[in-house]
């Protein structure tokens, strides 16, 4: 009672139950011991008897040295070479993959200036200033924040506001919102092409469901949603395993804030159709539970949590742990984990992803709406891809283009890892 009283003295742990402080304490105790990952070993002594708990050695060495809440993103910060060789003014950072790729004596862009690097450390990037030297372009890997539902339907009333007024209130209405002459009418030129296309427009009452063959003459699905990645991610990955069950291949399927494509192979039966797209919003959770479990998002997750929870420990303070070795330590624990269906980590990583990335609640909600017809769903074929699927097409050619001809197993395994 007296730890339960001073967790939930934090806001962020102050609706905290019971259940999910036994778990958390349950697995410090070493109640999911394992010869497979040694840092499951038991961190405190539970008395049952007195209740009472107990740290063992060791335990506050590992909270002081592997503590924080702030995720690990595998960044090197990039600073000016003091007087000495050491570190001066911080410049800015690196990705790590990109440090392990360079070398001393090479140059590179930061902002608008050039750099050369003259030593890589453990944690850090020395340069000096490269001034009229060409440079490689550095790079960064980071997880966008997708547009949350309730943007996502102000921006559909918006396109709906626009694309059923007539031109001169259309453009009113544009401006009114901040564009400029030239902007307004491109947009109302734009939403003119799509309407002809398809003759319609989504928005936030029409989802908008647009089939076309691709070059290669295989089909592509088209689910054109404003209400953004936070609900559309979930449902591409429901849409994905509906049409993997269904044609007994897998399909490329990519999300953004404006919709989902899905890639079908050539079937000599009918075309897919809108039907697909809609769920049943009682079964959207339990759907959407299945599937998150085996994608990348919940392996990195998984990694985030496992490395608040102590469970990926610095073996010296004074060194970074590199993120791809944690990665694959994190890959072990995964797999020991997998075993107990209570494991708080595991729970935890799931919590985040289906309540902090994404809007399930949300995609509920708006299937029901489809359900009781406040949204109605318009499905089109046309023979090439609409302007609005132009769009989402860039991206989905973006996500796919550096994929090698290595099997899907071996490229799954590698996005896990």
């Amino acid at each position: 009672d007296e730890v339960a009283a001073v967790v939930r003295r934090s806001a962020a742990f102050s609706s905290l139950p019971d259940s999910a402080l036994h778990a958390v304490l349950d697995m410090l105790a070493g109640r999911y011991p394992s010869d497979a990952f040694a840092e499951l070993r038991p961190r405190l002594t539970w008395d049952r008897v007195t209740d009472t708990l107990t740290a063992r050695a060791g335990a506050q060495r590992l909270a002081v040295t592997s503590g924080g809440t702030i995720p690990d993103r595998g960044l090197f910060g990039v600073f000016l070479v003091g007087a000495e060789g050491t570190g001066g003014r911080r410049v800015g950072e690196l990705d790590e993959e990109m440090v392990y790729e360079s070398r001393v004596g090479d140059v590179f862009l930061l902002g608008s200036s050039s750099w050369r690097i003259e030593d890589i450390t453990h944690d850090r990037v020395l340069v000096t200033p490269a001034p009229g030297q060409p440079g490689k372009m550095p790079f960064w890997k980071g997880d966008a924040p997708g547009r949350p539902l309730e943007l996502g339907r102000a921006l559909g009333a918006f396109l709906r506001e626009v694309g059923s007024a007539t031109p001169e209130a259309g453009l009113e209405r544009a401006r009114s919102a901040g564009l400029d002459d030239w902007g307004a009418a491109n947009l109302l030129a734009y939403l003119t092409e799509q309407k002809a296309a398809t003759g319609h427009l989504p928005d936030d009452r029409t989802l908008l469901v647009e089939r076309f063959r691709d070059e290669l003459g295989d089909w592509r699905l088209v689910v054109h949603s404003p209400f953004g990645a936070q609900v559309n991610g979930p449902w591409a990955l429901v849409l994905a395993a509906r049409l993997r069950e269904r044609y007994g291949v897998d399909v490329a399927a990519m999300h953004s804030d404006d919709g989902i494509v899905l890639r079908l192979p050539d079937t000599t039966g009918e075309p897919p159709e809108a039907d697909l797209a809609i769920l049943d919003p009682d079964d959207v959770e339990r759907e959407v539970t299945a599937e998150v479990g085996s994608s990348a998002l919940f392996a990195s997750r998984f990694r985030e949590c496992a490395a608040r929870a102590l469970l990926l420990p610095r073996r010296d303070p004074r060194r970074r742990t590199p993120l791809w070795q944690q990665r694959q330590r994190a890959a072990q624990l995964l797999s020991v984990a997998s075993e107990f269906s209570s494991f708080p980590i595991t729970l935890e990583a799931a919590r985040e992803v289906l309540q902090d990335v994404y809007d399930v609640p949300g995609l509920v909600e708006l299937m029901r709406d489809v359900r009781a017809r406040k949204v109605r769903v318009a499905d089109v074929q046309t023979d090439t891809a609409s302007p609005f699927a132009q769009s989402l097409l860039f991206g989905y050619v973006g996500q796919f283009l550096y994929e090698d001809d290595a099997p899907l197993a071996e490229r799954r395994a590698q996005a896990l890892a």
